[in-house]
C-alpha cells in the first residue's frame, strides 16, 4: 500500500528542500515516490503556490488532477460557512479512495498556512532508517498521514522530527 504523509515546514523554502532530499535518495534506490505536492505559502502572499512533481508515473492515472483539486479545495475555496462544508466533503469523497480522511484535510488546511510550506507524498519501499538520516536538522513536523500510530511514531522517531 502507498504511504501517505504531509510534512509541514516552517519557512517557505523547507518543503522544496525536503522534496530534493527526497528526490534523492529515491534516486539512491532507498524509496520510491509515486508522486508528491509542494506547496509554498511566501508571508504577505494571499494564497499558496503549488508544485507538481513532473516526473510521476501516476500523472498519466489523473494525480495531476488530484493534486490540483486537493491543494485548491484546501486553500482557494471559502474557508467558511456551508461553502467551506460543501467543499471539503467532496474533497474527501475525492481522496477517501487513497486513506485520506475528512479529519486529516482539516488538519493539513490549519497548518499550512502564511510563512510555511508543506510536502505532501505518496511513498512506498522506503529504508526508513537511511531515508531518516537525511532529514536531520530539518525543522519539519509530520502534520497527516495514513500510517497506523505505531507506524507514525516510528516515522517521527526515526526521521528526527516533531
Amino acid at each position: 500500500m502507498a504511504t501517505f504523509t504531509a510534512w509541514k515546514f516552517d519557512d517557505p523554502d523547507g518543503a522544496e528542500s525536503a522534496a530534493r532530499i527526497l528526490k534523492d535518495v529515491e534516486s539512491e534506490g532507498l524509496i520510491k515516490i509515486l508522486d508528491h505536492v509542494v506547496i509554498s505559502w511566501p508571508a504577505g502572499a494571499a494564497h499558496p503556490k503549488m508544485k507538481q512533481s513532473k516526473d510521476s508515473k501516476w500523472h498519466d492515472t489523473g494525480w495531476g488532477t488530484f493534486w490540483g483539486f486537493m491543494v485548491g479545495a484546501l486553500f482557494l475555496v471559502p474557508v467558511v460557512g456551508a461553502a467551506a462544508g460543501a467543499g471539503l466533503g467532496l474533497l474527501h469523497h475525492t481522496t477517501a479512495g487513497v486513506g485520506i480522511d475528512e479529519d486529516q484535510l482539516k488538519t493539513i488546511q490549519s497548518q499550512v498556512t502564511e510563512g510555511t510550506s508543506a510536502l505532501l507524498a505518496f511513498t512506498e519501499e522506503g529504508n526508513l532508517d537511511r531515508v531518516g538520516e537525511r532529514f536531520h536538522g530539518m525543522h519539519w513536523k509530520l502534520v497527516e498521514s495514513n500510517l497506523t500510530p505505531a507506524e507514525r511514531r516510528q516515522l517521527i522517531e526515526t526521521f528526527g522530527g516533531g
